[in-house]
């Protein structure tokens, strides 16, 4: 288990990373280039615990979530972890991620289950994807890119969604009055509120205090395609 000094190290390198990419103009390469960089050390990637995301499990298993094989989908799936996890409750999975190395890492990881890993463009989908799913999961992937980008990330994500179809955002979260100023930038209910302008209805909203000290707490929010 990583230390808080180790997480906070690849916190920090995160940000150098993310932020020599953004000033040459280039907001999304800095995943492949931290992905590269790891070179297979899972350690230096500080989102990626080999775990399903604590806050999203505790939702499903509170919920009963069951895939029933109905359609998934894994919006910057990273190392697969959550992907692995919803295929475990019976969804057939598709998931993606912009970096190609995190999705290889991903294969590897997971390779024997029956899981569609893709390198991808959140706006360069397949088009056959778009209305496609029942259920899209949504995970700390809006809040890394710029804040004046969040409105087309959000209209992006929720295009997946099929009708009748079930959305759920995990995200860091903030008051709207509340100024984020470091990446990752908490998202706020205003924020938020885009999926709605999008078709989708906000069916279920939970705030959970975070794991950690020093922490935003955590917004697990659900909506239904109309």
């Amino acid at each position: 288990m990583r230390s808080k000094e180790q997480i906070e190290r690849s916190r920090e390198r995160v940000q150098e990373i993310a932020l020599e990419h953004r000033e040459r103009g280039d907001v999304t390469g800095w995943f492949e280039a931290l992905y590269k960089e790891a070179g297979g050390d899972n350690e230096l990637i500080p989102w990626a615990d080999l775990e399903p995301n604590a806050y999203f499990r505790s939702w499903a298993e509170t919920t009963g979530l069951k895939g029933n094989g109905r359609s998934a989908l894994v919006v910057g799936c990273g190392l697969g972890d959550d992907a692995k996890f919803l295929h475990d409750l019976g969804f057939r999975v598709t998931a993606f991620d912009i970096s190609p190395t995190a999705i290889e890492w991903a294969k590897r990881l997971y390779g024997e289950a029956d899981i569609q890993f893709a390198a991808c463009d959140l706006f360069q989908p397949p088009r056959e994807w778009l209305g496609a799913f029942e259920f899209v999961l949504e995970i700390y992937t809006i809040q890394p890119l710029p804040l004046e980008m969040r409105p087309q990330v959000i209209d992006a994500i929720a295009s997946f969604a099929a009708p009748q179809g079930k959305l759920v955002v995990v995200t860091r979260g903030r008051e709207d009055g509340d100024e984020p100023d470091i990446l990752p930038w908490p998202m706020s209910r205003r924020d938020l509120s885009r999926f709605e302008t999008s078709g989708l209805i906000q069916s279920g909203f939970i705030v959970r205090p975070a794991e950690e000290e020093d922490e935003p707490p955590r917004f697990v929010v659900e909506y239904t395609r109309v």
